[in-house]
């Protein structure tokens, strides 16, 4: 009965014994799950946090893009401004530079001129050159006048003005009283071109400057042709009264 007795007091003190073990497990148990969660959560919350600062790090980088893209938009903006005003200027230039062509090529280009009723083309220069010599003649000085007129034959020996040169040749020599140079630039005159409307007034003038150098006889001889020739030209009329008065 005394071992039965101790037997029952001493069950309780088991019971007692296995729960707070349990219980003391249980509680471990329940540390390791907690732990385990909390360093899972701080794994967790660190992968975050790297996550968030990657992302950080990346709107940054494109942040610094975006600005970087803005101020080179910006560059391209001013560089095309540029190029246009650039282009702008190069084609006011283009279009100058194409006047000043164009006007100098206009100079060079033969130009159509009329005198003595006959039309032919000639250059600028050609045509300076002769209007340059007529207003040296026209101012009576006729040894630069001369001169001028001898020059532009020389330069332009084929020219549609040379015949109209020859004859005003003539007259400036004869102004000057160069006689015989007179004589033989009449004379090439009637010669280069019979059917010019100044051929009559250019043998009367060449008789003249035959007188004027004592040649009497052949003066004579070119009014006798004058009146032969063109014997219906104010000039022949002229001649008849000049032919007279040459004893």
């Amino acid at each position: 009965m005394a071992l039965a007795a101790l037997v029952v007091v001493s069950m309780p003190a088991q019971a007692g014994l296995f729960e707070d073990d349990e219980a003391r497990k249980a509680i471990l148990d329940l540390r390791q799950r907690v732990r385990s969660v909390e360093d899972q959560s701080a794994a967790t919350a660190a992968q975050q946090n790297e996550t968030i600062e990657s992302l950080r790090r990346t709107i940054l980088s494109l942040n610094n893009d975006l600005e970087t893209l803005r101020a080179e938009l910006a560059k391209l903006r001013g560089s095309n401004e540029q190029l246009v005003r650039d282009v702008t200027e190069l084609q006011r230039h283009q279009k100058d530079a194409s006047q000043v062509l164009d006007d100098r090529l206009r100079k060079l280009e033969p130009a159509k001129v009329s005198i003595d009723g006959r039309e032919f083309e000639v250059t600028p220069d050609e045509r300076a050159a002769y209007e340059e010599a007529m207003g040296v003649l026209r101012t009576g000085d006729f040894d630069k006048a001369s001169s001028a007129l001898a020059g532009f034959l020389t330069r332009y020996p084929s020219s549609g003005y040379a015949d109209s040169a020859r004859f005003w040749l003539g007259n400036a020599q004869y102004g000057k009283r160069d006689y015989k140079g007179a004589v033989a630039s009449f004379r090439a005159f009637v010669a280069a071109a019979p059917q010019h409307p100044r051929a009559p007034e250019a043998l009367l003038a060449l008789a003249n400057s035959q007188a004027e150098a004592k040649d009497t006889r052949g003066a004579r001889r070119t009014i006798e042709e004058l009146l032969k020739t063109y014997p219906k030209s104010e000039a022949a009329v002229a001649g008849k009264e000049r032919l007279a008065s040459l004893k």
